[in-house]
């Protein structure tokens, strides 16, 4: 294709607890991201090559796109799609929840399970032909054609998949193992295992910035240290069963814990009942199917119909057990961030619990685990209090400790059905504070950039109490509204409502952004403002009101509107008087804020100016010996990390 684009360079949110996109960016290779813009010159040059992986990958897409399958809202060919092509777009959030819920999400993404599976049926099937050729052994040995046969289709199955990282990393490992096989040599799991990771790494170095290849060598190596050198004796056909395939489940899910808690601060605890399960039932009934589904349409498009509808109902049979235990009140443990002394313990703890029968007190593992389970968290000392503004591209998300409350200002934009603020920064971030109860949450007003994340907020922090001034856009059981005068104390710490007021009081116009709760944080040492997107008119209104001018000064002030030109007044500015002002803004935005005018107005009065576009969030910590504030953006530097 030839296409007229606009490009700019990686760039990404930068939260403490928050995921690097821009380190993602860089570890796949992408220098650059942008959008196609609507030009005549856009054309297609030429036909992709009928040899390119990915054009038989698109053709096979289409195929699979053709059929008739028995659910009229594509719920069985998004999991079909995913667990042949590895094309994981069209699975829904709420399929995407109910894996995660339940340790099983590792079931859609192409890798050693399934690239295992493909290599052992081939390997199998080529070993059983191979022998019954009569003389063709003579030539070549059947462990060796099988070797092979394994070799190739695993690669079948990678191609398929387009050949992503964790199938990559699969196909190294197999490759490792089938070349011992073929050349009859052979090696110990240890050897293959560091075989394998020096291979992976040679071939990509940044791989070992991906979680999920942490997560793969990891539960391999805890799976061999956990089965090798164990006696099992004359034990019953059920032990050895449960010895070959339910303790695999177990050492992964007790061996993976502290990755899991360091990575996604929750556990899935029906994980291994869930796996046990699932686990057995897509690998020897779903994949095979679906494997012989692609290539019959490939020939016999109704007979490949055929068998992918069979695939289809076999998981559409199966997932109300997934969803039944994705519902369960005890389904997720949920943990704050642990500190890197915390996951180091928590890791020796592992390795002595799995260690083997017979050697005693094995239970002290558990002690070692204690600093994981229950972490211990940093917390204002009464009468201080840390006011974070997250960044959360054009818009607004806050976060307000004191020493036993926080407060959330505000959630931020929602950009699509399966990104938000709310559930992609806010929470991450609270989890990383080691807040599991936010007592309560103020939408400012009713613009998206304002109110996008809150529905997932509400739904993870269902106790939380909620003031606003859009209460007819909310459905939660503690809701209320914000009005001037409302104030209370925290930790020692004031809050008060300044804005909006009652129609009485204001004749101006209260609607939309004027509309904005407008807060104040105060302690001994300073205040915060944060003032939404009111403009010039509560801005006069807020000046008239104030009774002195303590109440409306602030040491840090969260620009009105943005930055924008309809805000942030001469007058309004010399009333505050602030040391700082923090502008809210995303990184190159399409408003063009903040304003230049605005900038000028508080350069000439010596406000220091902070940017989350190019600061990344900031952290103010109001504390009895001082004032500080740091910038998430530079704290957090990476090679990789952009400059504004």
């Amino acid at each position: 294709w030839q296409l007229y684009v606009r490009l700019k360079r990686p760039y990404g949110f930068s939260n403490p607890g928050g995921f690097d996109y821009e380190g993602w960016l860089f570890q796949h290779r992408i220098r650059a991201t942008g959008y196609v813009r609507n030009d005549e010159q856009n054309e297609l040059i030429r036909q992709a090559s009928i040899f390119s992986i990915n054009h038989q990958r698109y053709l096979l897409r289409d195929l699979i796109n053709r059929t008739h399958l028995s659910d009229s809202d594509d719920f069985e060919k998004s999991l079909l799609l995913a667990l042949s092509l590895g094309d994981r777009s069209k699975v829904s959030p709420q399929q995407w929840r109910t894996l995660t819920q339940t340790g099983t999400s590792h079931l859609l993404a192409i890798s050693g399970l399934h690239i295992g599976l493909v290599a052992g049926l081939f390997f199998i099937l080529g070993r059983w032909l191979w022998a019954l050729s009569g003389s063709l052994p003579l030539y070549l040995a059947s462990q060796r054609f099988a070797a092979l046969s394994g070799l190739f289709g695993a690669l079948m199955y990678a191609a398929l998949a387009g050949f992503a990282i964790p199938t990559q990393r699969a196909l190294i490992m197999l490759s490792v193992w089938m070349l011992s096989r073929l050349f009859y040599r052979k090696i110990a799991i240890t050897d293959i295992i560091a075989t394998s990771l020096l291979a992976v790494l040679i071939i990509d170095p940044f791989a070992a910035m991906d979680v999920s290849f942490w997560l793969s060598f990891v539960a391999i190596s805890i799976i061999a240290y956990g089965m090798t050198c164990r006696v099992n004796g004359n034990i019953s056909w059920w032990r050895s069963g449960w010895w070959k395939w339910g303790r695999v489940q177990y050492l992964v899910a007790v061996g993976l814990f502290p990755m899991l808690v360091l990575w996604f601060q929750q556990v899935p605890l029906v994980g291994i009942f869930a796996n046990i399960v699932a686990v057995p039932y897509i690998s020897l009934i779903v994949i095979p199917l679906v494997l012989l589904g692609i290539a019959l349409l490939c020939f016999i498009f109704p007979a490949g119909e055929f068998v992918l509808q069979l695939a289809g109902q076999a998981l559409s049979v199966f997932w109300p057990f997934l969803d039944y235990l994705s519902r369960l009140k005890f389904n997720l443990w949920h943990s704050a961030s642990p500190s890197a002394l915390a996951f180091a313990l928590g890791m020796i703890g592992i390795l002595i619990i799995l260690l083997p029968k017979g050697i005693p007190a094995r239970w002290i593992g558990v002690i070692w685990l204690l600093p994981l389970l229950y972490p211990q968290s940093e917390n204002p000392e009464f009468g201080d209090f840390w006011f974070t503004q997250l960044d959360v591209g054009q818009g607004l998300a806050s976060v307000i400790q004191t020493q036993n409350h926080s407060l959330i200002y505000d959630t931020g934009d929602r950009y699509s059905e399966r990104f938000n603020v709310g559930k992609a920064v806010i929470i991450p971030f609270l989890k990383h504070q080691h807040i599991q109860h936010p007592d309560l949450l103020i939408v400012s007003h009713g613009d998206r950039d304002h109110i996008g994340g809150t529905n997932d907020i509400l739904a993870q922090y269902s106790e939380i109490h909620v003031l606003t001034s859009v209460r007819e856009k909310m459905t939660h059981p503690y809701l209320g509204n914000c009005v001037e005068g409302q104030s209370w104390r925290w930790d020692g710490v004031d809050f008060e409502i300044l804005n909006p007021a009652s129609s009485a009081s204001f004749k101006g116009n209260i609607r939309g952004n004027n509309a904005s709760c407008v807060l104040k944080v105060s302690n001994a040492q300073g205040s915060m403002l944060l003032t939404g997107d009111i403009e010039r008119a509560v801005e006069s209104r807020l000046m008239r009101s104030s009774q002195s001018k303590e109440k409306l000064s602030a040491t840090v002030l969260i620009a009105p509107h943005h930055g924008s030109k309809t805000s942030s007044s001469s007058s309004f500015i010399d009333a505050v008087s602030p040391k700082y002002v923090v502008f809210p803004v995303g990184y190159r935005n399409r408003f063009g804020f903040p304003k230049q005018d605005i900038i000028s107005r508080y350069e000439s009065r010596q406000v220091k100016m902070l940017n989350t576009a190019r600061d990344g969030a900031l952290v103010f910590k109001f504390e009895a010996s001082d004032i500080s504030f740091t910038r998430n953006r530079q704290q957090n530097w990476r090679f990789w990390t952009s400059e504004y």
